[in-house]
Formats: structure tokens, C-alpha cells, sequence
């Protein structure tokens, strides 16, 4: 691992090295110390900053909760027939995902271990209902596929978009981001959409 050495830094900037070093070594893998020596600077400079590993772990969860669940407040999330707007949130979760992907990675990782852990994989699991709950409005309405269990569908989706972490590296071309999430949304939707 390679130390960056700041000679100034911030609490974002510390925040950026915590999300990488905890992607890399695993939450519970990681040490104030490995913090410290990756950021540059000694560990009582990072506890001037915060109390610990875990409230970097909250505050980097956080990001990546926050960017899904604005997803559910924009106006193609709430307007419209349910299929438009899960197809909607889908794009979107997509570009957040790309957007935010080091924080993403993390909030996709997290196992329960801590009080921060499961706060964070409550409120995943508070998102995926959120979006079952689109979808099978969607269903309600007649748009989607009556031979198509919405519990599945979701899991699917999710399972497709989530695996994005694994593989998708950023470009800086704005024109692949946008065709991943237009990709993702055809592949889900074209299957789920009821013929017309």
C-alpha cells in the first residue's frame, strides 16, 4: 500500500482515504494505524477529526445512503404510472452507483458487524423495499408481467446493479455512464414489461 503524505488535509479528504483503505483491507481489517500511515499523519490527527474508524465508516455509508434514497425524492420518482418511476429510480441508482462507487462499494460490503454496520444494512434494506414497493405498483397497474414474482424481480435487479461494484471502473466519458444506466434499465425492463 502506498502512503499519500498531506501536508495539509481535510475531513473529506480523510474520509476519501478511509473508503479506499477500508475497500481494500475489509472494515474490520482495518487499523487506526493503517489509517494513519495512508493518510500521511498520525493517528491523534485523526482522532482531532473524528472519534474513531467506525464514525468514518457511518460517515462514508452515509454518502452512499443519502445519493439513494434523494433517488426516491426527484420528480421522476414520485410522478407518473410506477413503471415509469421504477425504471426511473433504476437509471438513477445506477448513475449514484457510478457517481459514488468507492462509497457504494463500502455500503455493499458492510456484514452487521458493528452498530454502524447494521444501521446501514437496515436502511438498504429500508431502499430495496422502497423500490419492491414501486415495482409492484407497477405490477398493480398492469404494466409489468403477471408471471413474474416482484420479491424475485427486485432481488434480480438488485443483484444486476449491485454486481456493478465488482466490475465497472470509471471513464471519463459521461456518454458510457449514461449507456450503463440506460443498459441496465432495458435489460430489467424489457423482461419485466408487460407485451403490449
Amino acid at each position: 500500500m502506498t502512503t499519500a503524505r498531506r501536508d495539509t488535509y481535510t475531513p473529506e479528504t480523510l474520509l476519501s482515504v478511509a473508503v479506499r483503505v477500508f475497500n481494500e483491507r475489509g472494515y474490520d481489517g482495518t487499523s487506526m494505524e493503517h489509517l494513519s500511515k495512508a493518510a500521511g499523519i498520525s493517528k491523534s490527527s485523526i482522532y482531532h477529526h473524528v472519534a474513531g474508524k467506525e464514525e468514518l465508516l457511518r460517515r462514508a455509508v452515509s454518502r452512499a445512503l443519502d445519493g439513494l434514497f434523494a433517488i426516491l425524492d426527484e420528480p421522476g420518482a414520485v410522478r407518473g404510472r410506477a413503471v415509469e418511476r421504477v425504471e426511473h429510480v433504476t437509471r438513477r441508482t445506477v448513475e449514484v452507483l457510478i457517481a459514488e462507487l468507492p462509497y457504494v462499494t463500502l455500503l455493499l460490503r458492510v456484514r452487521g458487524n458493528t452498530a454502524t454496520e447494521r444501521w446501514a444494512m437496515e436502511r438498504r434494506r429500508e431502499f430495496d423495499q422502497r423500490v419492491a414497493e414501486l415495482l409492484g405498483a407497477a405490477a398493480a397497474e398492469g404494466d409489468l408481467r403477471s408471471d413474474v414474482d416482484i420479491r424475485l424481480a427486485t432481488r434480480l435487479l438488485f443483484g444486476m446493479i449491485n454486481s456493478l461494484v465488482e466490475w465497472y471502473r470509471p471513464h471519463p466519458d459521461q456518454t458510457e455512464r449514461d449507456q450503463l444506466a440506460e443498459t441496465v434499465a432495458h435489460l430489467a425492463f424489457d423482461g419485466l414489461r408487460k407485451p403490449h
